[in-house]
């Protein structure tokens, strides 16, 4: 189709684009290259198969905005069609009358794929930019009090509207191009939207249907080798980097687990991150796999409650400062500012409670939350800098080993009047209870841990506590920034439960559950944890528990812990065992795995939260009162906590209550306020 100098001109162009596409790859390359860490190759290949089924699917985006995710899927299944088709549009304008895939059956279904996804990147693509700039729902947009790079406001915008043209034209005159065609030709049953598209031709010339096809080719082809030079600029370039995301991420036993630090390294000069080369290979690829959606931003606690923080314009400003500083990063420089300086304040830092909600629902892999957390290190380990109100919770996880402070002597206080063995009564017992602090100063988790030794003695487990020996599990630390403080407590907590041995451990905390089984294999810890609702399930499954009937309130809903549901895939044990207690489950629109956080998480529990709108319990708990239901189960004393007090707090009409307390109630017919 092409005369010999356009051949030669159209190949010049191609090398040219080449050329500045490798470039901008190495380039890349350099700066991901930067972070620490590096990809665990030999995990590669059982992923692959993975993560073409995400990549192809597009699975993660149908959690959230479902016809949004259907419009982008259009665009997206069709662009995906659209790397055979120009290759084959490239040839056919080389070598006169080649077919791509021939004239056969394979060709006429290729054909008529390409038609039908020509259409539907055009129909989503107008849609999305009518949602986009004519609707404007307020998911796309920051808030003006947090801090977003000054070009992205309107630079996300500009790229969008680019983009958009971009797509609409190449797609588009490539379709004009096969009615032009079709028009000269004839239809093709195989095409049925371009031949209706040709009847539009019908009064045009041989010759001009031969231009106009042939301009069209131009356009179409012409524009992707104007685009490639723009493209890894912007955030497009997420349709190959989010594959590269889902492939290269490193292997976590949850989404939450942080990886501990080496305080044994003379060499180390700051503990944490500080400047944006800091962060781990996976953090700088995240900036290139955003999508800029603001998907986390809806998802997140502290941005609905209207605190500064926001996941999505922490990962837009990391990529706006690349774009500008990128060539000192490739070069082996350092940066010119801080995380703190650009990224995200000190304020939204500590804003965050370390729910997981960004990562669970970000379409791509990226994990904000992990860079909050590495940045909190640094600011506690390094400047020490963070809420005077963590104080009183570190010294009393470094004098009493639990964040209230209680001596050793009181640990077992909340089970006054039960029998409740130690290991050092019961040494070898088929279960060991992880009871956690909260029971040793809170009233209502003392209830909890009261409710569950009925329980567990009314199906004759064989267990025991360890009593004054158990510490905290040092999750507040963690989470609060002070590794070097949570090293100390893991490391002491693993001795202890190494000498204990225990065959299987049992906790009615997530948070406790999560550092426990997740987070101490690296600590030397290897234990076998289950939560004590799934527990419970077991036992009533296995016909140990027997419930009794009795007054039944009929409708109650659940609250899924974030470190429960989010963080370690345990939704329906707890659900199971409440029906199993005679009640029925009205849901929250926002539960299982996309829960919405109570507000403890993160350190939150010891310090008063950052000023917003309302407090994130608030939040939670006018949800659970929309459903209608006297009662909010638990599973986690955090949660019981922080709802219980939002709900005594705006005049108790709905009784916050752990799902052990609910279960016990069943037994024998009595309630748990003994």
């Amino acid at each position: 189709m092409l005369s010999t100098p356009e051949k030669v001109l159209f190949g010049f162009a191609l090398l040219v684009t080449l050329i500045v596409a490798w470039r901008a790859i190495v380039r890349l390359v350099r700066i991901i290259g930067r972070g620490y860490g590096r990809p665990e190759l030999r995990a590669l290949p059982r992923r692959i198969v993975g993560v073409v089924f995400k990549s192809v699917s597009l699975a993660p985006t149908f959690k959230v905005r479902i016809w949004t995710s259907i419009l982008h899927g259009l665009v997206a299944w069709g662009f995906m069609y659209y790397l055979l088709v120009n290759v084959g549009d490239v040839a056919a304008g080389y070598i006169p009358g080649f077919m791509l895939m021939g004239s056969g059956v394979i060709g006429d279904i290729y054909r008529l794929g390409a038609d039908l996804l020509s259409v539907g990147v055009l129909v989503g693509m107008l849609a999305l930019a009518v949602r986009r700039y004519m609707l404007r729902p307020g998911s796309m947009s920051v808030r003006t009090n947090t801090l977003l790079h000054p070009k992205a406001r309107w630079g996300i915008q500009r790229d969008s509207a680019i983009v958009t043209g971009f797509i609409l034209l190449h797609v588009g005159f490539r379709f004009l191009g096969e009615s032009f065609a079709l028009a000269s030709e004839g239809p093709d049953a195989w095409q049925p939207l371009a031949s209706g598209a040709a009847a539009l031709w019908a009064g045009m010339t041989p010759a001009g249907l031969v231009v106009a096809r042939h301009v069209s080719w131009w356009f179409a082809l012409g524009l992707i080798l104007a685009f490639i030079p723009y493209f890894p600029y912007t955030k497009h370039v997420h349709l190959f980097f989010a594959p590269v995301n889902f492939l290269l991420s490193p292997e976590r036993l949850s989404i939450g687990q942080l990886d501990p630090l080496d305080f044994e390294d003379q060499n180390v000069e700051q503990f944490g991150v500080s400047k944006l080369e800091d962060l781990s290979y996976s953090g700088l690829l995240d900036a290139y796999a955003c999508i800029m959606c603001n998907r986390c931003q809806e998802a997140c606690p502290a941005y609905e409650t209207g605190k500064v923080l926001s996941p999505a314009a922490l990962e837009i400003n990391k990529r706006y400062f690349l774009n500008q500083e990128g060539s000192r990063l490739a070069a082996g420089e350092a940066s010119r500012q801080t995380l703190l300086d650009f990224a995200i304040p000190a304020e939204a830092i500590w804003a965050c409670t370390a729910c997981g909600a960004c990562v669970e629902v970000c379409p791509v892999g990226n994990e904000p939350m992990r860079d909050i957390l590495e940045i909190r290190r640094y600011l506690v380990l390094t400047e020490n800098a963070f809420p005077e109100q963590f104080q009183a919770s570190f010294r009393g996880m470094e004098r009493a080993a639990n964040p209230w402070n209680i001596g050793a002597d009181q640990r077992l206080a909340w089970a006054s009047g039960l029998s409740v063995p130690t290991t050092a009564e019961k040494p070898n017992p088929e279960l060991l209870w992880w009871v956690g602090c909260a029971p040793a100063t809170d009233a209502q988790a003392q209830k909890t841990a009261r409710a569950f030794v009925r329980v567990l003695e009314a199906a004759e487990v064989d267990y025991a506590v360890l009593g004054g020996e158990e510490r905290c599990s040092g999750d507040p630390a963690r989470r609060a920034g002070n590794e070097y403080l949570f090293s100390e407590m893991a490391t002491a907590n693993v001795e202890t439960l190494n000498a204990v041995a225990p065959k299987r451990i049992v906790t009615t905390c997530p948070h406790c559950l999560h550092v426990l089984k997740n987070e101490y294999p690296a600590f030397g810890g290897n234990f076998s944890v289950i939560h004590h609702t799934a527990l419970i399930q077991e036992l009533i499954e296995a016909g140990r528990l027997n419930l009794h009937s009795g007054p039944v309130q009929e409708n109650i809903t659940f609250h899924d812990p974030c470190y429960l549901g989010r963080h370690n895939r345990i939704t329906e044990a707890p659900r199971r065992t409440l029906r199993a207690a005679g009640v029925n489950v009205k849901e929250m629109p926002r539960n299982r795995e996309m829960s919405f956080c109570c507000g403890a998480g993160g350190g939150q529990m010891w310090k008063e939260e950052e000023e917003g709108a309302e407090r994130v319990s608030s939040d939670r708990l006018r949800e659970a009162r929309a459903t209608g239901t006297g009662t909010l189960a638990v599973g986690c004393p955090f949660c019981m906590i922080m709802l219980g007090d939002a709900a005594r707090q705006e005049g108790g009409e709905i009784e916050v209550r752990d799902i052990v307390e609910i279960v016990a109630d069943r037994i024998g017919g009595q309630t748990t306020d003994d």
